[in-house]
């Protein structure tokens, strides 16, 4: 029986779901840790395993208003929201904790027409977010037929032009010449999580799939001149020291975006009765990645928890809201299909007053836009040295 057809035998139900009373180890005390991270001063490997492992509760607090202070001091207090317009639930793939695996005869299943799609990109716009997110599984009907690409790029053009925002693409490791092309269409983001930087936890979750195509496809995305966001899952037998490496790992690859999002088990799936790890444990993890990324963006996701779960990532130091999706659009989510749409709560009217309530705001369109292309011309200036250092080293 090959693993598509059964839970991993290495996912076990102690590692990835840390348990909230663990012992942390003492190679450094707490405060003398955080003032290292005020002062962003670098961490031992061994500093950062102390700060991943869970704590009492006062002293996760106290990590939670340093990451708070940190995000501050890069942001203030603005706040970005993303639309999210999951346009195709099909998929070629079978990535064993994804409930659009293409196995999975319980998920609805469905491509979005252009009009569809449009109008969609359209009233987010008007909603007041900052961001559109265009995301598909590796749908069939392109992955098969290339050409099905062109109608896709055509859409980012069309979508751009139409609302004037950035735009984020998460269409799975798409081919050299799709990628190559983005960026003229209008794509400023480009998106494609590992989910873990464990080559053999990744073989486990994502079948069949080339762990280092996945990771270099980023690479060559931030070269033509596109932002990244790079993620992982929580809770799916990843140990403390695979968390550390793949904090290490998206710091090395210089992602604009990180994000982490609890596994939730989903019907139909070979991990369906796995348990999903504790909710605090997305909290604690987005306080970490503020801690040790402090200026880069990092998301609190409405896919996991919903509204109720806002709070807790925005006190950790999240600085953007993700999946939003307005009710009458008839889109998915992921990981929470369903979850709030209907009744209006992925929404930016129903996140402002919880972020008021915060003391925080939601940015401005031209704060974002400005954070944007700050970050693309620092990508210009970047390539251009590099550059110019391989010309002098050829030189000599």
């Amino acid at each position: 029986m090959g693993l598509a057809g059964r839970v991993p035998v290495d996912l076990n139900r102690e590692k990835g779901n840390y348990p909230l009373n663990a012992k942390p180890s003492h190679f450094s005390s707490l405060d003398s840790i955080l003032h290292k991270v005020l002062h962003e001063e670098p961490l031992a490997r061994q500093e950062v395993l102390h700060l991943l492992a869970p704590k009492k509760q006062e002293e996760q607090e106290g990590i939670y208003e340093v990451a708070r202070r940190l995000r501050d001091r890069y942001f203030g207090n603005k706040v970005f929201l993303y639309g999210f317009v999951y346009f195709s639930t099909w998929c070629r793939n079978h990535c064993t904790f994804c409930f659009y695996r293409a196995p999975n005869v319980l998920c609805e299943r469905y491509r979005k027409t252009d009009e569809e799609i449009l109008d969609a990109v359209t009233r987010l716009a008007e909603s007041g977010v900052h961001l559109l997110d265009m995301t598909m599984g590796e749908d069939p009907a392109c992955y098969n037929r290339e050409d099905d690409f062109k109608r896709l790029l055509n859409l980012i053009k069309k979508a751009k032009k139409e609302t004037g925002l950035p735009m984020m693409v998460s269409w799975g490791v798409v081919p050299d010449s799709v990628l190559e092309r983005l960026p003229a269409a209008g794509a400023d983001w480009f998106a494609c999580y590992q989910e873990t930087h464990n080559p053999e936890l990744f073989r486990k979750l994502r079948l069949d799939q080339d762990y280092q195509r996945r990771l270099d496809i980023k690479t060559r995305a931030k070269k033509l001149g596109m932002l990244i966001e790079e993620g992982i899952l929580s809770g799916v037998g990843e140990s403390l020291e695979d968390v550390v490496d793949s904090i290490e790992a998206m710091k090395a690859m210089e992602a604009h975006q990180v994000r982490v999002m609890n596994f939730i088990p989903q019907k139909g799936t070979p991990l369906a009765d796995y348990p999903s790890p504790h909710p605090e444990q997305e909290s604690r993890m987005i306080a970490i990645l503020r801690l040790l990324l402090p200026h880069r963006l990092i998301p609190a996701s409405l896919d996991v928890y919903g509204i109720d779960g806002l709070r807790d990532k925005l006190r950790a130091g999240a600085n953007v809201v993700t999946s939003l999706i307005l009710p009458s659009s008839e889109l998915r989510g992921v990981a929470q299909s369903t979850l709030g749409i209907c009744e209006g709560l992925r929404s930016a009217k129903a996140v402002t007053p919880v972020l008021t309530e915060l003391g925080l705001r939601r940015a401005t369109l031209e704060e974002y836009i400005s954070w944007v292309e700050h970050e693309k011309e620092q990508l210009t200036k970047d390539s251009s040295k590099r550059e110019r250092s391989s010309q002098t080293i050829a030189a000599r």
